[in-house]
């Protein structure tokens, strides 16, 4: 008898029962749908793994591929809500971000976005600490002086067109157009370049590797493995020293991680599929350049990416592709997980290439989002592809980032709603535990990989800790749900913040030892300097 392979995430018998509960999410009637699979014996998908354990009988595999098909063709009740089209979004949004020089260029978004929690003294982060100001360093080591002469409530805005900026050498003043000022110019002013794309790819590697080994373990799991080794308020790697044994067998890790990702094991940054994709989109940059279209994408990765390395709505996706199906129909046939976050793990290469404008950010993201998600799952892309590209401006923090992602996001979509609740959550709450078990009664019904769960937690975690990097990847982590990809996420934002590889605490950075392992292309191996430099290239394109 040989082994059967059960490969994850496209089996027709499981996809039913995601899509079953997906059609819930987006107010579909699939009851009369559901009614037929279960009197045919049919069960709910996985909780937590990609495949059930065993192949059910041909004769009802047969009736999920039917039954998805007639899923596939119900009227979406939420479609006016939660487009997914560029335009219908863009006309839904209207506080949509205008570019670098245009008119109301500059200001925040959301003033409500520096109220501190109730208890704390003013003039410090809800833990405390004196808050981080623009240009400072953030954790550890070195500083940059950036001045501001709006006062606290706001950046001072950039200099637009025929503005000037002087030079902290006391030399001739520089001018600017609309747009260069985020690419060239005196340090006053250019807080964006090489050393603050070096921060945000080690915070996006760090904050995945502190995730990956307690990825699909639920909340209850992690807050148990942390206090059991004195890691909790989590703030290190974890690690299985001191573990007790009746914890580690009650409370697993991600059994393909931990050989690479618990303290004691960490060596360079093994490969993931959150650093694969940034990796994917700076190879699609250079080569379509930023007037990639979304067959572009496909075809990229019809080239480069190993199926193998894909998940979800990718795989689905990749699935499609290889039997003829075309983008952007590719997002929804048979795809159940195209609101679910893969998308968003592939946004921050469209940020980091469009510093200080979110508006291109995100119509760049949203290209890439289309070949595998819709609605929700392309707005977490544009979302944090518009936070990126925000947090890279002078004088930004991350609640102006964020309230300026949020501008790019239907504001009555479910996602917008998940985005607010976690802002809200952690300005009124001390307590970081307290913030994520609010949120897990909010939106526990979801997967735990879907969009809308993690962009609240995402929203949290960057708040709560006032955009302090190892605040931001430990409050992420520690919440649960996608817990690699939300920590990456977070440590990108908060890494771009810092502003540079010196002002990121030694021990997320050491053992990263400037190496990364990937099957894309000929990057395996590859330090992230080398990788900031590459994606400068492509910020400074046309």
């Amino acid at each position: 008898m040989t082994d059967s392979l059960r490969l994850t995430w496209v089996q027709p018998e499981d996809l039913i029962g995601h899509e079953l509960r997906q059609a819930v999410e987006d107010g579909r009637d699939a009851s009369a749908v559901a009614a037929v699979w279960r009197a045919a014996g049919g069960r709910d998908a996985p909780v937590r793994a990609g495949a059930s354990p065993a192949p059910v009988a041909p004769e009802l595999r047969s009736l999920a591929v039917r039954l998805l098909d007639r899923l596939d063709a119900l009227p979406g009740a939420q479609a006016d809500r939660e487009p997914t089209g560029l335009a219908a979004i863009r006309a839904a949004c209207p506080d949509w971000p205008t570019r670098p020089g245009d008119p109301g260029w500059g200001s925040a978004p959301d003033r409500r976005a520096h109220r501190r929690p109730p208890g704390a003294a003013p003039g410090t982060s809800p833990q405390g600490r004196t808050p981080h100001r623009p240009g400072t360093a953030r954790g550890g080591g070195g500083s940059t002086s950036t001045p501001r002469t709006a006062g606290d409530d706001g950046p001072a805005p950039p200099p637009g067109p025929g503005g000037t900026a002087t030079d902290r050498g006391g030399g001739e003043p520089t001018r600017y157009g609309p747009e260069e000022w985020v690419r060239a110019g005196p340090k006053e002013w250019v807080r964006y370049g090489p050393d603050a794309l070096h921060a945000a790819w080690l915070g996006r590697a760090a904050g995945c590797l502190l995730g990956k080994p307690v990825e699909k373990l639920p909340l209850d799991s992690i807050r148990t493995i942390a206090r059991a080794t004195g890691n909790w308020p989590l703030h290190t790697w974890f690690t299985a020293k001191g573990l007790p044994d009746r914890v580690a067998h009650a409370h697993p890790w991600n059994r393909r991680s931990a050989p690479t990702s618990l303290a004691e094991n960490i060596d360079g940054m093994p490969e993931d599929d959150d650093l694969n994709y940034p990796l994917l989109n700076l190879l699609l940059l250079q080569r379509y350049g930023r007037g990639f279209r979304t067959a572009d994408v496909a075809r990229l990765w019809l080239d480069e990416l190993p199926p193998g390395r894909t998940f979800t709505a990718e795989r689905v996706a990749f699935r499609n592709l290889l039997t003829g199906i075309e983008p952007p129909l590719t997002a929804r046939h048979h795809n159940p997980f195209r609101e679910w976050i893969g998308a968003a793990i592939r946004a921050d290469v469209h940020g980091w290439t469009h510093p200080g404008d979110p508006g291109a950010a995100a119509a760049q993201a949203h290209r890439d989002a289309c070949l595998t998600h819709t609605a929700n799952g392309v707005y977490s892309a544009m979302f944090i592809a518009a936070t990126i590209a925000a947090a890279a401006r002078p004088g930004a923090d991350a609640h102006r980032a964020l309230a300026t992602g949020l501008t790019v996001v239907p504001p009555s979509s479910r996602l917008a709603h998940a985005v607010r609740l976690g802002i809200e959550q952690a300005r009124a709450t001390t307590d970081f535990d307290t913030v994520v078990d609010r949120l897990h009664i909010a939106y526990g019904r979801y997967h735990w990989v879907h969009a809308v769960p993690n962009a609240a937690l995402l929203a949290a975690a960057l708040t709560h800790a006032d955009g302090d990097f190892t605040g931001s990847i430990c409050r992420a982590v520690s919440g649960g749900w996608d817990t690699d990809s939300n920590g990456a996420t977070a440590g990108s934002v908060a890494g771009l913040l810092a502003g540079s590889p010196d002002a990121l605490p030694e021990r997320w950075t050491s053992p990263l030892k400037n190496r990364l392992a990937t099957s894309v292309a000929d990057f395996d191996g590859i330090g992230f300097d080398a990788l900031a430099h590459l994606t400068h290239q492509e910020a400074l394109r046309p």
